[in-house]
């Protein structure tokens, strides 16, 4: 089977990845390979790859994560009459990501951006129904603004006489030309991880299956943002970082808050991801690259399994994704709601699991640093909204009976995609303190107040209470309808879904019929071509009148000018 296939491939090929990673971290070596493609008279095409820790360690998790998604994608999408089509698309879309890994070259990153771009597309619109459409365009045309940031720094990266950007980053670090190179990689990089103002087209991808929402969401398209802007980081100038540092802080407190009234299953969880993205952005403006970097591993392995598991409940309730209908189902569906717990907590950086080690780390650098007190309470209520959201939808999920749904006869959990989820249990738990080791060899000391030092905790507990007790209040009607504005308005992501789509397209068909009906079916139509034509179809009608009639009309033409010239003279 192709699925088992790839899957194997992938694993063998991800653990040989991270050997080769502890081995260039040990040795502090970095490997770049350059490959003449062509060369003619001065011209010299070539393709450059980068081998290093960074690079060999992020594929390692890429490649692992891709071959337990499609393990688990041989039994979800089981019945599937393009279950090979669907496989192949999703290779290729890890084969992109590789491309953008390894790449030290702007022209080659373009390609892995572009496939990433293409065949994520290509995924979206799977199920080919109008939502899926819908949501395909507006990720490809969303990104599509990153790739023309990215085209315009391949055009000024001329001015370096090459496209190999990793040689320029520090010597040319206050150069006009590198600074403006920085901003357009922040503005692609802005792009495709969804930072606000171009967050509306994460959860609209929720449209694909979720095998590829779990890669997606992971290691692949939305962290390649992050990934670029990680090997960027060097020709960062500081006005840049707090431009970054806003726009992040932004789209983690949005995005929280925008969790806390959705009831999509997936969309809950693609908009926990913006929300750790912000985080990675927000923590890598400060100047902390090798932190954004372990967040962003410690995050790809949760965040995969968190998805398989909400793929699983899916696919047992006949594609149910309304958190309303779901109940109980720690009584029926044991295993997969311990997973998915366990997760849970990894994410809201319950301590000694894999995501405490990398969001502890980050708020304590954070408090270590000089900013000022919007900055710093900005990011503890979005760590404290993290652990409310995600107490919320434990409590949809695992109490009570089913509210709206009663299908416990049916349900079964699938020995395949639990052992695809099995495969990322173990790292979800220890990994945490593995990367610790491996990316911070040089031991630091934090020394920070005891308050300071318990605030995260201190805002865990909050998240807790309010997402287990919030959410059972009954409201009154009167009371509901006063906030249903505010409500509509902040679980609508800021009405950035309005604004990226139909407020676009519905003021731009309007100027075209203005601007049809006003010009080219108006006045300028009159006296431009339709005045013209008509003007020439009377003179040639009447060039013809004379030229099919008698002799005396020509005399009498003739006789007529004579007069009228006599008359004037």
């Amino acid at each position: 089977m192709i699925c088992n296939i790839y899957s194997y491939f992938f694993f063998i090929l991800s653990f040989t990845f991270f050997m080769l990673s502890m081995l260039f971290s040990m040795m502090d070596y970095s490997l770049v390979i350059e490959y003449n493609l062509l060369m003619n008279m001065s011209m010299n095409i070539s393709m450059v790859i980068l081998f290093d820790w960074m690079s060999f360690l992020f594929m390692s998790f890429v490649l692992f994560i891709s071959s337990m998604v499609i393990y688990y994608s041989g039994d979800y999408m089981h019945g599937d009459i393009n279950l090979n089509r669907f496989i192949l698309l999703v290779v290729m879309f890890v084969l992109s990501m590789m491309l953008l890994i390894i790449s030290p070259n702007l022209i080659s990153i373009l390609l892995g951006w572009d496939g990433l771009g293409l065949v994520s597309y290509c995924l979206v619109i799977y199920y080919q129904n109008v939502k899926s459409y819908n949501a395909g365009m507006l990720t490809a045309l969303t990104n599509r603004i990153g790739d023309v940031a990215l085209l315009l720094s391949i055009a000024w990266m001329l001015n370096f006489g090459s496209w190999n950007y990793i040689f320029y980053l520090q010597i040319m670090f206050n150069d006009i030309c590198m600074q403006i190179i920085s901003l357009l990689i922040v503005l692609a990089a802005m792009t495709k991880s969804a930072q606000i103002p171009f967050s509306s087209w994460l959860p609209a991808a929720m449209a694909a299956p979720t095998p590829v929402s779990s890669l997606v969401h992971s290691s692949t398209l939305v962290t390649a943002g992050i990934y670029l802007l990680i090997r960027f980081s060097d020709s960062f100038h500081s006005y840049l970082m707090f431009f970054m540092l806003f726009f992040s802080m932004m789209t983690m407190f949005m995005s929280g808050v925008g969790a806390n009234f959705e009831f999509d299953l997936k969309k809950i969880i693609a908009l926990s991801t913006l929300s750790q993205l912000g985080l990675m952005m927000g923590i890598l403006s400060l100047g902390s690259m090798d932190l954004a970097f372990f967040h962003l591993l410690t995050h790809a392995l949760f965040k995969a399994l968190l998805f398989m598991c909400a793929g699983l409940i899916i696919h047992n309730f006949s594609n149910m994704q309304d958190i309303r209908y779901l109940g109980g189902l720690m009584n029926h569906m044991p295993v997969t709601v311990a997973l998915m717990m366990i997760c849970n907590f990894s994410l809201c950086g319950l301590p000694f699991l894999s995501g405490f080690y990398s969001k502890d780390l980050i708020v304590e650098v954070l408090s270590m640093g000089y900013l000022n007190m919007f900055v710093y309470m900005i990011f503890y209520i979005s760590i404290g909204l993290t652990v409310c959201y995600s107490f919320r939808l434990s409590y949809y999920l695992l109490f009570g009976s089913y509210n709206f749904m009663s299908i416990s006869s049916l349900i079964e959990e699938s020995s395949m995609m639990l052992k695809g989820m099995f495969g990322l249990i173990l790292l979800v738990v220890f990994m945490g303190s593995l990367l610790f080791w491996i990316i911070f060899m040089k031991p630091f000391f934090i020394f920070l107040p005891f308050l300071m030092k318990i605030m995260t905790l201190i805002f865990i507990l909050m998240g807790v209470y309010f997402g287990s007790e919030a959410f059972k209040f009954n409201l009154s009607y009167e009371f509901y309808k006063e906030g249903l504005n505010l409500k509509y308005y902040l679980g609508s992501m800021w009405n950035m879904p309005f604004l990226s789509t139909i407020f676009i397209y519905s003021n731009s068909l309007f100027l075209g019929s203005l601007y049809l009906k006003k010009f080219d079916q108006g006045w300028i139509e009159f006296y431009g071509s339709k005045n013209l034509s008509s003007k020439l179809i009377f003179m040639s009608s009447l060039a013809q009148y004379f030229s099919l009639n008698h002799f005396k009309l020509y005399i009498l033409v003739i006789l007529l000018w004579i007069l009228g010239f006599m008359f004037f003279i």
